[in-house]
Formats: structure tokens, sequence, C-alpha cells
């Protein structure tokens, strides 16, 4: 919105600088909104208003730190609060490349935060349902059984500490034994050797507490709908790292951000990152660094882009995606958006 200005008589005795000081403005921010708004031979280059007959100031003039400040109180905590996250979001992930067919998968999850007063720290309770891939529920048997187990350990309790990040699992052995209680009528409608193999496989991961929280960790959901919360309030340039694939090992990237007013009540962050490791994108693909340096190192981008509520500072919608290049050539996209309800 154009800010409103009025045309002001110079007097005796006016200069830029007591004029603006008046305002709340330094000299040099009167001349650029005056020379912004004026005719061309009507521009001011010097502290001295001799032969100035008028000049435009605004109506509603605010300094940098006005305008820090009022952003401040449309944005999100910089600590986490109980309120940033809705109780359901839907998921849509698309994910492609050059060599492997595109997948589109859909589903809902459902989180409960709630601090524990006697520990200082939070507790999420996370879990998901509704697959569809596609467009249609899964109808192989595999799918159906990689889906029966993560069931069985649902809602999973993890810790996120006060800057909204995932730390930990809330009570580890809980997770396994859900899996120990149900895998005997997971066993009865899945039978097979394979079966028996795949549940041997996944009950190994679960036991294993680091193995299994990077798991969530290097996806991009966990990415994306948990980001650190002083990231909305960054003002320069700086380093994050990030899983550009699952079960992958995490990438710096420089990261920059931008804000934009959507209307009277929501606000978009858009955080944007490339890579600037020297490691390869096969190093990347493949989830394993080597020791000598890559001939050609990785290029990649990832972008995120929040909507949240500028009063009650709920997360709304967030989409973000991911990009990694070997040789200007896409060879990895995924893409996933998160909306509330």
């Amino acid at each position: 919105m154009e800010i409103g200005f009025l045309e002001y008589k110079v007097r005796n005795g006016d200069t830029l600088k007591s004029i603006a000081s008046r305002l709340g403005m330094t000299g040099e921010e009167l001349k650029l909104f005056h020379n912004t708004h004026c005719k061309k031979l009507d521009t001011i280059w010097f502290e001295n208003l001799n032969e100035v007959r008028s000049i435009f100031v605004p109506l509603d003039f605010k300094t940098e730190k006005q305008k820090d400040e009022e952003r401040k109180t449309k944005l999100p905590l910089s600590q986490l609060s109980e309120s940033f996250f809705a109780k359901t979001y839907t998921i849509s992930e698309s994910i492609e490349g050059p060599f492997e067919s595109s997948v589109n998968i859909d589903y809902t999850i459902e989180l409960n935060v709630h601090k524990d007063r006697t520990k200082n720290l939070y507790i999420l309770a996370y879990s998901q349902k509704n697959f569809k891939s596609n467009g249609n529920p899964p109808d192989d048997k595999m799918g159906g059984l990689s889906i029966a187990c993560m069931k069985s350990i649902m809602p999973i309790e993890f810790i996120l500490n006060d800057f909204g990040k995932i730390i930990g699992f809330a009570d580890h052995k809980k997770i396994v034994k859900n899996f120990t209680d149900q895998r005997k009528e997971i066993e009865d409608f899945y039978i097979g050797k394979v079966s028996q193999k795949y549940m041997d496989l996944f009950e190994r991961n679960i036991a294993d507490e680091t193995f299994f929280l990077q798991q969530f960790q290097s996806t991009l959901l966990f990415q994306t709908l948990f980001p650190k919360m002083d990231w909305f309030h960054k003002k320069a340039s700086w380093k994050e790292s990030f899983y550009f694939l699952q079960n992958s090992f995490p990438v710096k990237c420089n990261m920059i951000m931008e804000q934009k007013d959507e209307d009277h009540d929501l606000v978009s962050t858009v955080i944007k990152g490339q890579v600037m490791e020297s490691c390869s994108s096969q190093e990347i693909m493949r989830g394993i660094r080597l020791q000598e340096l890559p001939s050609e190192t990785a290029s990649g981008d990832i972008i995120l882009e929040y909507t949240t509520h500028n009063k009650n500072k709920n997360l709304l919608q967030v989409k973000s995606s991911v990009y990694l290049h070997h040789e200007e050539e896409l060879i990895h996209q995924h893409k996933i958006t998160i909306t509330q309800g």
C-alpha cells in the first residue's frame, strides 16, 4: 500500500534535517521520500532548501526500528509455543527424477503438542493415516504391511526443544513394546517368508533408537514441519544443514529469508537455501561421503514457504521443494505441501 503524504510549504530557516527531525526521520530518509514522489525537476540534492518551495512529507512514517518491532508482532514467537501447530494437517508429496517413476503420496497427520512443566520440554504425539499412492489406497501386499507396521507404533511421542526441533523420543522402549505386542496380529494377516523378513527388519530398525530417530529427522516432511523458530526472525543470511534425501547425510546450505504480508491476517515467510558444501551429488544420492574431494560439487536448492496467522501465530500451510542437480541436469526433485485441516 502506498504511504500517504502531503505537500509541506518550506519556511525560512527550514532544512531537511529540521523538518525530518519533527517527523522522526533522518534528513536522508526525508530526501529519499521526497525524491521518490516528486517530479524530476523538483528533486532535492542538498541539505539546505534554498529555492525549494515545497517538499513531500509522509503522513505515517515509521523508522526501521519501528517497522522491525511491528513485524515481530505478526510473526510466530522465536521459541516454540503449544499453539503453533494445528491438530490435523493434510500432506501431499511428489518425488521424481530421471531414473525413477514419479510418485505422488497423500496422507493425513495428527499432532498433539504439550509442555511437560516438570521437565521443561515439549512432547509431541505424532500419528499418520489415510495413505494414498498416486490417488489410490495401497493395494500391494508390501505397501499394506509397511503401513500396518507403522500404525502399530502410533502415536509416536517425540521430544521437541524450545526452538521447535525434534531431539529424541519421549519413550523409545514403549515404541518397541507396542510393535512386539501387536506383531502376532499383523503376522496372522500378512503371512509368508517375505513378510516375516520385513517384520524382522522393521523390528531391528525401531530397536536402534539413533537410526530410527534419524529416519524421521531426515525426511523432508519433518524438516519442513518442524522449523527452527528463529528462522522467522532472521535478518541476514545464515548457514543451515539439510537432508536432501532421507537417510543420506545433512548438507550445509547458504540460507536467506524474505517475508511479506499476504493480507491483513496472513504472513508469508520464504526461506531459500543453496548447497555450499564440497560433496558430489552421487555422494548425497548414495548417502556416503568419500575421502577424496569431488571433481564436481553438488548443486542443490531448498525452498520453504510458511504461511502463518499474524494474530494467533498458528501454522496454516507450508510448501517446500528440494532440487538436486548433477552437471546441470536435475536428478532428484521432492515437493511437499502441508495444509491445516
